[in-house]
C-alpha cells in the first residue's frame, strides 16, 4: 500500500511542511512520485520515519539523525540502540518526577525542602553529562566548544553550585515579579552574593565579566529560551541588572 504525503501526515501525525522539508534534505525520500505529482510513501519509508521519531524525540538533530540511519542501515540495530537511549531518559525522567513531587510538597506545606534532596536526578557523572548533554552538542556545533573536554566531575560540587543557580535565578525571578528595578540595591546585593559565591568556588568573574555572559544569554537562542522558560523577560532582566552593577562597580 501506498500513502500520499496527506495520508502519512495523517497516520503519524507529522505535519505536511515537515514532510516535505524532510524529502528536500533527504532524509525521508518518497517511494515514487505520481504522474500528478504526488509524492507517495509505502512501508519502508514509514519505517523509516518511525525511526527518525524516535530520535527527534531524543532531540537528535536533523543532520545527526541522517547520518546515523546512514550510518547503520539496520533497522533491529536502530531500534534496539533508540529503545535503550529512551529507557535511559525514562528512567532520569523518573527520578526528576518524583524530586518535583516531593519539592511540590514541601511548597505546599510551606516547608524547606533539604538541599540534597533537590537533585536526587543527579547522583553520578554520568547523569550529569546526561544533563548537560543538549547544551554541550549546542555549544560543540555552534561555537565549535566542549564544555567539559578534559573536565572530570565532582557531583558534590556540581551539586552546590547548581542550587545556588536555582537560588539565584528564583531570587532574580522574584525581583522581576515584584517590578523591583534592575538597578535596584537589593538586585545589586544578589548579584554580588552570587559573584562570591562563584569566587569561592574557583569560578571567579568580574562584575564586567558576568555583564558579557549574561549579554551573550540574551543573544543566544538556546540561552535566552533557558532563561525565558523560567520566566519571560527574564534574560532581559538579568542583563540589564548585571551591566547595571558592573557599571556601579566601576564608578
Amino acid at each position: 500500500m501506498l500513502y500520499t504525503v496527506k495520508q502519512l501526515s495523517a497516520l503519524s501525525h507529522v505535519t505536511i511542511k515537515t514532510l516535505h522539508h524532510y524529502h528536500k534534505i533527504g532524509l525521508l525520500i518518497p517511494r515514487e512520485i505520481s504522474d500528478a505529482g504526488y509524492r507517495l510513501y509505502g512501508a519502508a519509508e514509514l519505517e523509516r520515519l518511525q525511526q527518525i521519531l524516535f530520535y527527534r524525540e531524543l532531540e537528535f538533530p536533523l543532520e545527526q539523525v541522517k547520518v546515523l540511519l546512514e550510518v547503520e542501515p539496520d533497522r533491529l540495530t536502530i531500534l534496539s540502540s533508540q529503545k535503550k537511549l529512551l529507557e535511559s531518559r525514562k528512567q532520569r525522567l523518573e527520578r526528576f518526577i518524583l524530586t518535583l513531587e516531593e519539592s511540590i510538597a514541601c511548597e505546599i506545606k510551606e516547608e524547606t525542602m533539604e538541599h540534597s534532596s533537590m537533585f536526587k536526578g543527579f547522583d553520578t557523572e554520568e547523569e550529569w553529562n546526561d544533563a548537560l548533554a543538549e547544551q554541550r552538542q549546542y555549544v560543540k556545533e555552534t561555537y565549535d566548544y566542549d564544555l567539559l573536554e578534559n573536565v572530570t566531575i565532582d557531583t558534590a560540587e556540581m551539586n552546590e553550585q547548581a542550587a545556588e543557580a536555582v537560588r539565584f535565578m528564583n531570587s532574580m525571578k522574584k525581583h522581576l515579579l515584584e517590578g523591583s528595578k534592575h538597578d535596584s540595591e537589593e538586585v545589586r546585593l544578589l548579584i554580588g552574593e552570587h559573584l562570591s559565591f562563584l569566587s569561592s568556588h574557583g569560578h571567579a568573574s568580574s562584575p564586567a565579566d558576568f555583564a558579557v555572559q549574561t549579554r551573550f544569554f540574551l543573544g543566544d537562542d538556546f540561552h535566552q529560551r533557558m532563561l525565558e522558560d523560567q520566566q519571560t523577560g527574564l534574560s532581559y532582566y538579568l542583563c540589564m541588572a548585571a551591566e547595571a552593577y558592573a557599571a556601579a562597580s566601576q564608578g
